[in-house]
């Protein structure tokens, strides 16, 4: 039985003292009165505001938001136009995208196929399944101010299925100016040509972030699905306000002060249920996986055995059941793909599934000839679905023969902080945990954590493993699903061998807003905010 860490009534009356006066600030704006305006408590307070430096949920929200794609995913899984349509050569190496009428940037240029392919080069530098493309790409140029061609070196069945990803990174279009701003700095400005407007000046980071309506944006004529179709804006504002205290948001959504809730806590919907002027539904049918990920690149988790060890000691009954604790909504599943999907396999996952590996976690670090550096993991208090993780996760490695040192943060901090190679001391870290949309790693060109690039535009934690490169280019290679489930299945085996990260099964996380927003979309990459009504 794993217990949250309890802080006295003094500290929580201050806390929540802090969210009222929090909410009191953000609602008191002099522009609230013009127009419907949506408020609402997302998961994670936004600090990180350029949806390409970052893989957090957050930054992917606000970039849906701000900016627009060239293709699109709707519910039916297929690709679909969105600020493009396309053709593909007979020989399958050139994709010609042809960008429609009426595009405009935010300050009133016009979207032009060069600040396409800017875009599209600075994705393809940062995100997994981006860079797999681009090592397919022969080059991408415009040929014309509405022209894109894309050439292949070799035919790759993934390309529309790339670019039209709805989860991060997203291929977001971006003017060229901030598409060239190289991939480990951040962009100066948000401007995009999407259906919200970013209010800059109204950003208060810990706060609050303002959206206005895009009064230019001429939406797809076609029904909203999933990231897909007329993104169509039917309110005039939408501010999403910062509160950490989940207790305070609750009383906040049951009192109307505010619309609408991302996440809300397991244990407060038996609450929440019987307002009668609330609906709650979970918007991600296909959920989240849960995971933990190690630095590769120091001690202790340089070392092979001691990755191994940890995994050991890890069981994804004790997770889900502190981070979650209704089995309604989680699932143990040690598939790296997910589970009930074409290529799920559970292969090496034995004790994560069921437990008992801890007298050979014990062994195995024992053997590895570890110091006794403590493991430096970073525990984020103010996001629901990530507070259970690294406190359960730090019970079970102590009791491997780790010493660790739990570090009490938030998500942003998180954040911020994994993106940076230093060493513990000068703030670096060990371990870090997180959660991906299922549709993030459906596959193995998708899971960007499952990339073995290390240094070399790997993701945070830095595996390196050629091994796993070399399968997962055999995998887009492949003639048939048969052979790409037989790889995908080799591919689990060595990420479990080597410990690329350790899944911590599945859950869904349920939403809650008043009935009188109607229009509220489901999908891989929820919440939206466009097709949503606002009654009175």
């Amino acid at each position: 039985m794993f217990h949250f860490m309890r802080r006295g009534p003094r500290a929580f009356a201050s806390k929540l003292a802090l969210s009222v006066v929090a909410l009191s600030t953000a609602l008191a704006s002099p522009v609230l009165a013009a127009g419907k305006t949506i408020t609402a408590v997302m998961h994670s307070d936004l600090r990180i505001i350029d949806p390409i430096f970052t893989t957090a949920y957050i930054t992917r929200d606000h970039g849906y938001m701000v900016y627009d794609t060239l293709l699109a995913t709707d519910s039916s899984f297929k690709v679909q136009p969105q600020m493009a349509d396309w053709k593909v050569s007979d020989d399958k190496l050139t994709y010609t995208f042809t960008l429609r009428d009426g595009l405009k940037w935010h300050d009133g240029a016009p979207v032009t196929a060069e600040d396409c392919v800017a875009s599209l080069k600075r994705w393809g530098k940062n995100d997994g399944m981006g860079q797999k493309l681009m090592d397919f790409t022969a080059s991408i140029e415009a040929s014309d101010a509405k022209t894109i061609v894309l050439k292949l070196k070799e035919p790759y069945g993934l390309v529309l299925e790339s670019i039209a990803k709805p989860s991060s990174l997203v291929p977001f279009m971006m003017p060229k100016r901030l598409a060239e701003t190289p991939p480990g700095k951040q962009i100066s400005e948000q401007i995009g040509s999407g259906p919200f407007k970013f209010v800059q000046g109204e950003f208060q980071p810990g706060v609050k972030a303002v959206y206005v309506k895009n009064t230019d944006y001429v939406p797809r004529n076609a029904p909203a699905s999933w990231t897909a179709g007329g993104k169509v804006v039917k309110v005039d504002r939408v501010e999403w306000i910062t509160m950490p205290d989940s207790q305070t948001a609750v009383n906040a959504l049951q009192s109307g002060d505010i619309d609408f809730m991302e996440n809300v806590p397991w244990d407060m919907l038996p609450v929440l249920e019987g307002n009668k002027d609330l609906k709650i539904e979970v918007l991600n049918k296909f959920g989240f996986q849960t995971l933990g990920r190690m630095n590769f690149l120091l001690p202790p988790f340089d070392n092979p055995k001691v990755r191994r060890a940890a995994l050991l000691a890890m069981n994804q009954k004790d997770v889900l059941d502190a981070l979650v604790g209704n089995p309604k909504f989680y699932k143990i599943c040690g598939a790296f793909f997910v589970c009930d999907t074409p290529l799920a396999s559970e292969i090496g996952s034995d004790t994560l599934v069921k437990g008992g590996g801890m007298a050979e976690a014990k062994k195995l670090l024992a053997e590895s000839g570890y110091d006794g550096t403590p493991i430096a993991i970073m525990a984020p208090g103010d996001v629901t679905t990530l507070k259970a993780q690294p406190i359960v996760a730090a019970q079970l490695l102590r009791e491997a023969g780790f010493k660790v040192d739990l570090q009490a943060t938030d998500w942003q901090t998180v954040v911020a902080r994994r993106a940076g190679q230093k060493p513990v001391k000068e703030g670096g870290w060990n371990m870090f945990f997180t959660n991906w949309v299922a549709a993030d790693v459906m596959n193995p060109i998708a899971n960007v954590s499952i990339g073995g690039r290390g240094k070399n535009g790997g993701w945070f934690g830095w595996a390196e493993d050629a091994k796993i490169e070399e399968l997962k280019d055999a995998f887009v290679r492949a003639s048939s699903a048969d052979a790409q489930k037989k790889i995908a299945a080799d591919i689990q085996k060595q990420a479990m061998e080597q410990v690329i990260y350790i899944p911590l099964g599945q859950y869904q996380a349920p939403s809650a807003w008043q009935k009188s927003l109607k229009g509220v979309l489901d999908g891989p990459a929820t919440p939206v905010f466009w097709n949503i009504e606002k009654s009175e």
